[in-house]
């Protein structure tokens, strides 16, 4: 077949492209060398347009074992342990078969972990969609709740939080991003490398299908209406085949006899073989005529490409063989040997025996184009960014109502509906519950655990990217803090639209400087992560989305704190100080249908300050909850308190921030403002002369607003009375936020 404009645009490459490519290889490619650059120079798995600014980010630190590069990052956890963790996302997918889009997304992340050698204990995910009451949208949340846990709860890993936000951008583009965590001994780190010519290949699990071909380059694309004709390029998962497949190369990997492992995920075969030469600088020649099809009559391009799912490469020792094939043979798996390292950087693909592809390993790796695209704010932008509160004065709800449609927007409200569904106790690790707070799971044989935050705002980086994703890293690290846990690094899922428009490039390379930034003064390293761009349905692009995933320890699993109050009579204590700033809040976009404004201010060292101050706190068991504030305001965050605990109220007072021009106005401020670096903790009277001293000496501003107890949520601003709610009622309003959408719609 002639390679003409209609090949190379089916296969997601430009003009300019295969001229770079035909320069490469010093000759036209045939078919399936085309199929393997086209896949391997996809945005999904080149970075082609964001390379150049990902390298700015910081990525190194005493307590990094392994930064990008790798299947998954890691990080040294004491008493000679390694957190082996990563975020991806499988957003297309999902789009185009919910309940398998997801499935494979959370099987796919699971194989990052094990890969590593580290077995896998924590999954989270974070998720957007929709308006709930809009068309597809509950089809969607279902489809992608159940693929989720059918995959998760199968194999037997717990999904211990995440988060979830509805907004009507993500409609024809949900996003799904999923975000697992493992346990390895630091000093047995496993990497995805080939070496060793003469070193045999080997492939282990699921046989190949034709399901998934071409998968990284449907993810490298926008979507149109003939968006569902690509169900082909989604991938079917079997959990079980993969718990087999888990505990095989968990075992294998005890030997010295393996060299090298990376799963087949993104690109199948091609990307295994090409990445694993390229990064021990050897070539890789196999024949695919000896790979395992549950297909007839499948090509080499096709078994190149093709993304089936519970697949792995493995290269042995040279003389191991059989030792190797003996523990997959124990799991009812079977190592074919399919090929052998070279000394040539080749990849060379034989069937039956004849060269069917023959590419250099570093044309496909390090040779991929890298752009750097032009970048201009977008026009909305300066509109978007003004923001006159008064204008809309009459509209204004009390703040008793206010509240109320707050606590039952399905952004704030509980996901209960959706964690429910998911096995969460598995493997006896989980301490606090989804929904409690940051995700905490003990280091089994040590007084450790670990805690992790995934956390993004799409409205804030719609409004100012860097401002956006400076405080999606605040929140995630603070949510960290809040459950006692020192921060210790973090994973980037980066979510943007199309990065050939020049609005859509500023966002994704502010945002970027925004993340940098932000792990530089908190000391949290970038360790790896995603970059999923083409988020676009019909030209219309999602908001800029970077989701963080931060991982924090806690020296003692028995101090870890929930947001919950522990009871009657305790004294509630805010840490940090509001400013009354509602741009880009949840209270404008629900009480006012709102998007505008500015996100609220950062002030780098003074979140710094209140996150060492929670896990010192904590450590030194002076509080018994906290809380950030977030989504909200302050006003949330106390109803959230209240959630959970038989009823127990809270009699609250606090300041107007005198920035508005009318009470009403600067009352809805205090209440629902969402200024940064802010907590609520909860102590004893005893404990409070501690607390201040020790926040005094690193400069937080806290001081007490009020006291657990009674049945109410009472919230008074200068001194007069503005919420009064009983926490029952309040509480139901919380529970119900997602489910009566659910039970509208069954109905």
């Amino acid at each position: 077949m002639p390679i003409d404009p209609q090949v190379l645009e089916r296969h997601g490459l430009t003009s300019d492209e295969y001229v770079r490519l035909v320069a490469l290889l010093g000759r036209e490619p045939n078919m399936t060398e085309l199929g393997i650059f086209s896949v391997m120079w996809s945005e999904h798995c080149s970075y082609k347009s964001s390379r150049v600014h990902l390298r700015t980010l910081p990525t190194e630190g005493p307590q990094v074992l392994q930064g990008p590069g790798e299947n998954a990052g890691a990080v040294d956890v004491g008493g000679g342990l390694a957190a082996v963790f990563k975020i991806e996302s499988h957003n297309h997918p999902s789009f185009i078969e919910p309940y398998q889009g997801a499935a494979t997304g959370v099987g796919g992340i699971i194989r990052d972990i094990f890969t590593m050698g580290a077995r896998p204990i924590a999954l989270l995910n974070s998720l957007r969609f929709g308006d709930l009451d809009a068309p597809g949208t509950a089809r969607l949340l279902d489809g992608v709740v159940s693929g989720i846990a059918g995959y998760g709860n199968s194999i037997g890993i717990p999904t211990i939080g995440g988060e979830i936000a509805f907004e009507p951008v993500y409609a024809g583009n949900p996003l799904v991003n999923v975000f697992c965590l493992g346990i390895a001994p630091a000093a047995e780190i496993v990497k995805g490398i080939a070496s060793g010519a003469g070193n045999p290949v080997y492939y282990v699990g699921a046989k190949t299908g034709r399901d998934g071909i071409h998968g990284a380059t449907m993810a490298s694309a926008e979507f149109d209406d003939r968006s569902a004709e690509k169900r082909p390029a989604v991938q079917v998962g079997d959990p079980f085949m993969e718990k087999l497949l888990l505990e095989a190369c968990l075992e294998v990997m005890k030997t010295d006899a393996l060299v090298g492992i990376q799963d087949m995920g993104a690109a199948g075969l091609t990307c295994s073989t090409a990445e694993m030469g390229a990064r021990g600088g050897a070539g890789i020649e196999i024949d695919v005529a000896l790979v395992p099809q549950r297909e007839t009559g499948m090509t080499p391009y096709e078994i190149m490409l093709s993304e089936s799912q519970e697949r792995m490469l493995l290269v042995a020792r040279r003389g191991r063989e059989a030792e190797v094939e003996r523990v997959f043979e124990k799991w009812d798996l079977h190592a074919v040997r399919i090929g052998e390292v070279t000394a040539d950087g080749m990849l060379r693909v034989r069937a039956h025996g004849t060269v069917v592809a023959e590419i250099p390993n570093r044309a496909l790796t390090d040779e991929a184009p890298i752009y750097h695209r032009p970048a201009s704010p977008p026009e909305y932008l300066a509109a978007a960014q003004q923001l006159d509160l008064d204008a809309d004065a009459r509209r204004r709800p009390s703040p008793n109502d206010a509240l109320r449609s707050l606590l039952g927007s399905p952004t704030i409200g509980s996901k209960r509906w959706v964690y429910r569904q998911y096995d969460h106790m598995v493997r006896t690790n989980t301490i606090v519950l989804p929904g409690a707070g940051a995700g905490v799971v003990r280091l089994k044989g040590t007084d450790r655990a670990l805690a992790i935050s995934l956390d993004g705002n799409g409205r804030y980086c719609y409004l100012d990217p860097r401002q956006g994703a400076m405080l999606a890293v605040a929140e995630a690290a603070r949510n960290v803090a809040c459950a006692g846990a020192r921060p210790l690094a973090a994973t980037n899922c980066l979510n943007f639209g199309n990065p050939e428009r020049p609005a859509i490039m500023w966002q994704f390379a502010e945002a970027v400087q925004g993340i940098g930034a932000a792990c530089r003064a908190l000391d949290v390293p970038i360790t790896g992560g995603n970059v999923s761009l083409y988020n676009e349905t019909d030209g219309r692009a999602i908001y800029p989305t970077p989701v963080i995933g931060v991982v924090g320890l806690l020296e003692h699993a028995d101090r870890a704190l929930t947001r919950s109050f522990s009871g009657s009579g305790d004294l509630i204590v805010l840490l940090g100080e509001g400013r009354g700033e509602l741009g880009g809040s949840e209270y404008l976009k629900v009480t006012q249908g709102l998007v505008r404004g500015r996100p609220p201010a950062l002030d780098l060292a003074a979140e710094r300050a209140l996150q060492l101050l929670l896990v010192e706190l904590a450590e030194a068991r002076l509080i018994r909850s906290a809380h950030d504030c977030s989504d909200g305001g302050l006003a949330v965050a106390l109803a959230e308190c209240c959630f959970d605990t038989q009823g127990t109220g809270a009699e609250i007072a606090i300041d107007a921030p005198g920035a508005a021009r009318e009470a009403a106005l600067d009352t809805a401020a205090a209440l629902f403002g969402e200024s940064a670096s802010r907590a609520i903790v909860s102590t004893t009277g005893d404990a409070l002369a501690g607390i201040l001293a020790r926040a005094a000496s690193r400069g937080v501003p806290a001081r007490v607003i009020g006291q657990t107890g009674g049945s109410a949520i009472r919230i008074a601003v200068a001194g007069v009375t503005a919420i009064d709610l009983a926490v029952d009622d309040a509480e139901q309003i919380w529970i119900a936020a997602v489910t009566r959408h659910l039970t509208k719609h069954a109905a």
